[in-house]
């Protein structure tokens, strides 16, 4: 599995989101906010869980298209 790096699109921007990871080819986008940034109940960093798609190595997804 690849990693694309892409900008956040204007829309992302102005909706407050600072990260989203989208599994291609796929339609599930995950954004991450200031506020969500922690989950709350374990306390780990969304983004650095998203980041990791080693899971998805063997998968029909190509790509984790992800927007900073």
């Amino acid at each position: 599995m690849r990693k694309v790096y892409k900008k956040l699109t204007e829309d992302q921007k102005s909706r407050g989101v600072i990260f989203s990871s989208q599994l291609r080819p796929g339609t599930i986008i995950h954004e991450v906010t200031k506020d969500n940034l922690y989950d709350c109940s374990k306390g780990t960093n969304k983004i650095e869980l998203l980041k990791d798609d080693s899971f998805f190595n063997n998968s029909l997804f190509k790509y984790n298209e992800i927007r900073e």
